[in-house]
């Protein structure tokens, strides 16, 4: 008798998976490989409303790239994948049993001025929702960590130099008629926007530059000037919403970015411009009594800042709620850099003019 105990019995045939199984397969990978790639590389937005006009439209769908910045890791890993945060009225998608701490793989730039951004917004931190299931916002930078940002005269100035303005940026006029109504149709081909209507006769509208001179020929209209709010003019809906500090849209700051490593006094001025960024976002527990400080039962005359912060302002600069309102937008909050309009769509216009053929695949700037 032979003895061969290393010799391997032949393998059965596999069985042949049915076309069931298949696509069963198929549609776990296809979701696993989408999911990676939205997670980490790529991801699609729509524009749903004005604040970026005319650089972005409303109607306007995105690809943003999260590789630019480094992909931020999700908060809440358990979701359900390619849905919005709430659905049906209010049903959330997503799981915040557990939450991991912010953190964010290498990319290939930092957000930069000027860049187009897309982030979550930090006013929903109050309502306890995970950093990664606020609602979605799309702004450009105006300041980055460290530059001092002040608004003169609706002119951004960045470390006391007038920033670039966008090629179509918006803002609001003053328009007074002679008591005719200006026409709907031209409403419409002009893309303005009115904001407010004081009387029978004047009117605060958003109107492309492109669109003034032809506008001021039109025999109804007696004058058109620019809209801005005075300086000193105090507007308690504007940030840091302190009476302190007399700032309004138009005419704001000086407001120094707060910067990863910079240490600030605290006291009421400091504590007035930074306390969210302390308490809120930075999760310390704030404490003032009387001229005294207390951080985290500490008492404390100084605060070192652990994240970078960013400035985002919308194109359009009359109808945009933006960090004018809000503050700063924390590095934790940053999803992308907007990088370009794949398509685009006009509720305003019929089934076959729909399609804004001219926006296809363009590169955002």
């Amino acid at each position: 008798m032979k003895w061969n105990i290393f010799k391997r019995k032949p393998k059965a045939e596999r069985k042949k998976k049915s076309k069931t199984r298949e696509w069963v397969d198929a549609i776990i990978f296809a979701v696993i490989a989408a999911t990676i790639i939205r997670g980490l590389f790529f991801s699609a937005y729509a524009i749903p409303s004005g604040s970026m006009e005319g650089t972005e439209l409303t109607g306007d769908y995105l690809f943003v790239s999260k590789i630019s910045y480094g992909p931020r890791i999700a908060n809440t890993p358990l979701q359900i994948p390619f849905t919005e945060p709430t659905i049906f009225g209010g049903m959330k998608t997503y799981w915040s049993i557990i939450q991991l701490p912010y953190w964010r793989l290498p990319g290939f730039t930092e957000v930069k001025k000027q860049d187009i951004v897309v982030f979550n917004k930090p006013e929903e931190a109050d309502q306890g929702i995970p950093i990664d299931e606020r609602t979605t916002l799309i702004k450009r930078c105006q300041a980055t960590p460290g530059d001092t940002l002040s608004i003169v005269n609706t002119q951004v100035y960045i470390n006391g130099k007038a920033a670039p303005n966008a090629a179509k940026q918006q803002t609001s006029y003053i328009v007074t008629t002679n008591g005719i109504d200006i026409n709907p149709e031209l409403m419409t081909d002009f893309n303005m926007t009115i904001i407010r209507h004081d009387s029978t006769n004047s009117y605060e509208m958003v109107i492309p530059k492109e669109h003034l001179a032809e506008l001021r020929s039109y025999s109804n209209i007696k004058n058109i000037v620019p809209y801005i709010k005075k300086a000193g003019e105090y507007d308690p809906e504007v940030f840091p919403h302190d009476p302190k500090f007399k700032w309004n849209e138009d005419n704001f700051g000086p407001l120094v970015m707060p910067k990863r490593g910079w240490t600030i006094k605290l006291n009421d001025s400091t504590m007035a411009l930074y306390r969210r960024a302390i308490e809120v976002y930075e999760h310390n527990k704030v404490l003032v009594k009387g001229p005294d400080i207390y951080i985290n039962d500490k008492k404390a005359d100084s605060y070192t800042f652990k994240m970078n912060y960013y400035w985002m302002m919308g194109d359009n600069r009359h109808n945009s709620l933006d960090a004018r309102f809000w503050g700063y937008v924390p590095e934790d909050h940053i999803i992308g850099k907007a990088i370009i309009t794949v398509m685009s769509t006009d509720s305003t216009k019929g089934f076959f003019n729909k399609i804004r053929w001219n926006r296809m695949f363009k590169p955002i700037k």
